[in-house]
C-alpha cells in the first residue's frame, strides 16, 4: 500500500520468506522511489516489484470540489490545521517513469489505468515486467491488448484505494474476487494474481483454484513490524470498536475501502476528484496521526482485516501460503 506502509524492510522481510514484495511509488518523489529500490538491492533482494499510480483527469465538477473543501474546514481547526490546496497534479509521473527505466526493477506494476503500448513495450524492453491492476474483464482486455505480462485481479474486498481505470461511480453490488477471476479468465490467458480479502491459505486455495497464477496481499501485512502503518492504525485493526468496512472518498476522492471512523460517517458524499481531494485533505490526516486521532485517520483495510496479526512478515507468508 502507499502512504507508508510498504517499506524496503518490508519487501526484503517477504523476499526471504520467499514471497515476492513491492514497494509503492505513489505520492513519493522519483529521488525517493530510486533510494527504496537501492535500499532493497542493497539488502540482497533481487526480485521484487515498484507500482506505480497511472494518473488521470482533473475533477469535472469544480463546484462540488470547492463545497467539499470548504465543508472541511470545522474538522481542520479541530486538528490546529487547515484545508490544503485541492490541486491535480500527476503524482510526478514522467520523473518516476524515467527513474524506472533506468533502474529497471524486475517489475513495475500500474494501478489506477494501464500505461500506453508503446511505454508498456518500453519497459519491458528494458528488462521489466509489467503488472496491470484490473477490476473488470473489460479493464483485463484493454491491459492484455496493451501487451502486459500479468494482470493484478483486484476484488471488492481490497484494502485501500480500489484500482478502477476511471474515476467514476461502480455497481453498489460489485462481483467479489472469485468471480472475477474467472470473468477475467473469459477475456485473456495472461497470468492472474489474485487480490482482495486474502488472509489465509483457505482464500489462497479459492482464488487458485478459481484460476489465479498467484496471490497478493496487503492488509494481511499491516500489522507486522517491518510495515510501515502509523501505530494507531495497526492497533485500530484490532480494536473491537472498529467493527466494519466501507467504502468511501471522503479522504481521497477515489473509492477506497477502510475502518469506518468518524471521519467517513461525516463525509458520507466526497464528490469524485482525486487528487485533489487527497490534496486538500493531506494537512489533515497529518495532523491526525501527529495526535494519533484515529477517528480521522485514513485507516485503509480490506474486509478481512481481522485475520492481520502483529508478527513478522515471514510468520505471515507460511501462515497464508505454508512455505
Amino acid at each position: 500500500m502507499a502512504g507508508g506502509p510498504s517499506t524496503p524492510g518490508l519487501v526484503t522481510a517477504a523476499a526471504a520468506a520467499g514471497a515476492l514484495g513491492f514497494l509503492a511509488a505513489g505520492y513519493k518523489a522519483a529521488s525517493a522511489m530510486t533510494a527504496e529500490i537501492e535500499a532493497v538491492r542493497s539488502a540482497g533482494t533481487e526480485f521484487f516489484g515498484v507500482n506505480v499510480f497511472v494518473p488521470g483527469a482533473p475533477a469535472a465538477d469544480r463546484g462540488a470540489l470547492a463545497r467539499y473543501v470548504a465543508d472541511l474546514s470545522a474538522q481542520a481547526a479541530g486538528l490546529g490545521a487547515a484545508a490544503g490546496e485541492p490541486a491535480w497534479d500527476d503524482d510526478g509521473w514522467e520523473p518516476k517513469i524515467a527513474a524506472l527505466l533506468a533502474a529497471r526493477p524486475p517489475i513495475v506494476s500500474f494501478t489506477f489505468g494501464c500505461p500506453a503500448a508503446e511505454l508498456v513495450a518500453r519497459f519491458r524492453a528494458a528488462g521489466s515486467l509489467v503488472w496491470v491492476t484490473v477490476t473488470s474483464p473489460a479493464e483485463a482486455a484493454a491491459a492484455a491488448s496493451a501487451g502486459a505480462d500479468f494482470l493484478c485481479v483486484q476484488g471488492p474486498e481490497a484494502g485501500a484505494h480500489r484500482g478502477t481505470f476511471t474515476n467514476e461511480d461502480r455497481p453498489a453490488e460489485e462481483p467479489g474476487l472469485i468471480p472475477l477471476i474467472g470473468e477475467a479468465r473469459r477475456v485473456t490467458d495472461l497470468p492472474l494474481v489474485a487480490a482482495g480479502g486474502i488472509s489465509d491459505r483457505s482464500a489462497v486455495a479459492a482464488a487458485l483454484a478459481a484460476g489465479a497464477s498467484a496471490v497478493q496481499c496487503g492488509t494481511a501485512f499491516l500489522r507486522c513490524p517491518e510495515s510501515g502503518a502509523h501505530p494507531a492504525h495497526k492497533a485500530a485493526l484490532a480494536d473491537p470498536r472498529f467493527s466494519q468496512t466501507a467504502v468511501t472518498r471522503a479522504f481521497s476522492g477515489r473509492p477506497a475501502r477502510g475502518l469506518v471512523n468518524r471521519f467517513m460517517r461525516d463525509h458520507p458524499a466526497a464528490p469524485a476528484a482525486y487528487p485533489e481531494i487527497n490534496n486538500a485533505t493531506r494537512p489533515l490526516r497529518s495532523a491526525a496521526a501527529a495526535a494519533g486521532d484515529v477517528e480521522r485517520m485514513s485507516l485503509w483495510a480490506g474486509r478481512a482485516y481481522r485475520a492481520a496479526a502483529a508478527r513478522q512478515a515471514a510468520e505471515v507468508v507460511t501462515a497464508l501460503c505454508g512455505t
